[in-house]
C-alpha cells in the first residue's frame, strides 16, 4: 500500500550529495537533544527482543512510568514509526510509547537481513503482535495497554482488539484501514472522480482497468494503485514530502545504511497486501468488548473517512467515538501530532483512567 509510494524516495535519501550530509547531521543533533528523557520516573529503552523466533526491535519511551502504555502498530506494511519520535515527543509526557519494527521492517530487518526474517505473512505477524503485547505488559507491569494502530497496522489492530479485549484498555485506529470483502467501491469511485476532475486521463484509464475489487489485483497492481492514489490528493502528497520524508532524513536513530534498510523493508513486506485483500471487516464482526475510537484525516484518499465513519456507526462497544482530524489526508496523526494528542487526552485517557479506578487492584491500565 502506502509503503510502495515512499520506497523510491527513501532509497534516494541514502545517496545524498555531500552538502546535504552536514545539514542532516545538524538536524539529527537537534532532534537527539529534543528526544532526551531526563525525568526521574521516565524510560528510554531501545533494543532487540526475541519475538516469533527472531530478534525484533522495540522502543519504550516516556516521562512517567505511571502513565498509560500506548502500543503502536505501524503501517506500510514495512513503514516504521521510529522515524517520528521528534514529531511526537509531546506524547511521551502523557503516555509511555512503545514502537516496534515488525519483521521485515527497519531495524528488525537490519539485524539479520532478509534471509533472517523468517515467514513474512499476515498470520505470522499477527502472532508476533500478540507476543509483543505480552512482552510489553510484562516489562512494564501493565495489565492492559492502549492499542494504537495506523494504516496497514490497523488491519492487525482490528483483529487483535476483536479477539483479545482482555489485553487492551482501548483501541484507537487512525488512517483506519477497512476491508469490505469486495463490496465497497467508495474509494475506487472517489479516486476516479479526482483523476477525471484533474484531467489525468491516463491514470484514470489505468485505475478503471483494474476494476473496483482489490481482491483481483496483483501485488504490482496494488503498488501502481497506491502510487496513483497518493498523487491524486495534494494534501497527502505534500504530507509525504514535508512530514514523512523530512522525518526519515532527520531521524537521530537511523544511519544512512538504515535508511536503505527502511526502503528494502517496504519492498520486502509488500507481499502481504494481496493476502489481506479478501478480508471483510463487517462480516468478521462489529462487536468490540473494549472502548473503540477512530481518529481519521478528513481528506484521506487511502482510507476514506466516510468509510471509517460507517464502520464506527456499526460498532457495538462499551464506549465508542469517531473524530476527524481537519486539514489532514493520510498520516493524519503525524501531520498534526498536537491534534491527535488532544484527542487522546480528551477522549481516550479519561476512559482508560476510569477503567483503572474501577479495577480491583486499581491498576488495570496503569
Amino acid at each position: 500500500m502506502i509503503s510502495i509510494v515512499v520506497m523510491t524516495s527513501v532509497a534516494a535519501l541514502a545517496a545524498p550529495v555531500a552538502g546535504a550530509l552536514a545539514h542532516r547531521r545538524l538536524q539529527q543533533a537537534r532532534n537527539a537533544r529534543l528526544m532526551r528523557i531526563d525525568a526521574p520516573n521516565g524510560i528510554d529503552e531501545q533494543g532487540f527482543v526475541r519475538i516469533g523466533g527472531i530478534d525484533q526491535w522495540i522502543s519504550i519511551r516516556g516521562e512517567d512510568l505511571n502513565n498509560p502504555v500506548m502500543l503502536e502498530l505501524h503501517g506500510g506494511p514495512g513503514a516504521s514509526h521510529s522515524i517520528y519520535g521528534p514529531r511526537t515527543r509531546s506524547w511521551e509526557k502523557h503516555f509511555t510509547i512503545v514502537r516496534w519494527d515488525m519483521r521485515g521492517t527497519g531495524k528488525t530487518l537490519g539485524r539479520t537481513g532478509a534471509d533472517g526474517q523468517g515467514e513474512i505473512t499476515f498470520t505470522r505477524m499477527y502472532e508476533d503482535a500478540l507476543e509483543v503485547t505480552w512482552h510489553v505488559r510484562t516489562r512494564l507491569g501493565a495489565d492492559r495497554v492502549v492499542l494504537v494502530a495506523s494504516s496497514f497496522g490497523s488491519v492487525f489492530g482490528l483483529r487483535l482488539a476483536r479477539r483479545h479485549p482482555e489485553l487492551y484498555a482501548a483501541y484507537v485506529g487512525t488512517d483506519q484501514n477497512l476491508h469490505g470483502g469486495g463490496r465497497d467501491d467508495f474509494a475506487h469511485r472517489a479516486l476516479l472522480a479526482r483523476l477525471r476532475a484533474a484531467g489525468k486521463r491516463k491514470e484514470a484509464d489505468t485505475v478503471e482497468g483494474m476494476g473496483p475489487d482489490a481482491r483481483a489485483r496483483t501485488a504490482e497492481q496494488h503498488a501502481a494503485y497506491a502510487k496513483i492514489t497518493a498523487g491524486s490528493e495534494p494534501l497527502t502528497l505534500a504530507t509525504m514530502k514535508s512530514v514523512v520524508m523530512k522525518s526519515l532524513w532527520s531521524s537521530p536513530l537511523h544511519s544512512l545504511r538504515e535508511l536503505g534498510d527502511l526502503a528494502k523493508g517496504m519492498k520486502l513486506s509488500a507481499g502481504i497486501v494481496p493476502e489481506t485483500a479478501a478480508f471483510d471487516d463487517w462480516a468478521d464482526g462489529t462487536r468490540f468488548d473494549l472502548p473503540f475510537f477512530v481518529f481519521q484525516g478528513d481528506r484521506d484518499p487511502f482510507t476514506p473517512p466516510e468509510r471509517a465513519q460507517r464502520f464506527v456507526d456499526a460498532v457495538q462497544a462499551p464506549v465508542k467515538d469517531f473524530a476527524l482530524i481537519e486539514d489532514a489526508g493520510h498520516f493524519a496523526s503525524f501531520r498534526h501530532p498536537d491534534r491527535f494528542l488532544d484527542l487522546m487526552l480528551t477522549k481516550v485517557r479519561p476512559v482508560v483512567a476510569a477503567q483503572a479506578d474501577a479495577s480491583p487492584a486499581g491498576c488495570a491500565s496503569r
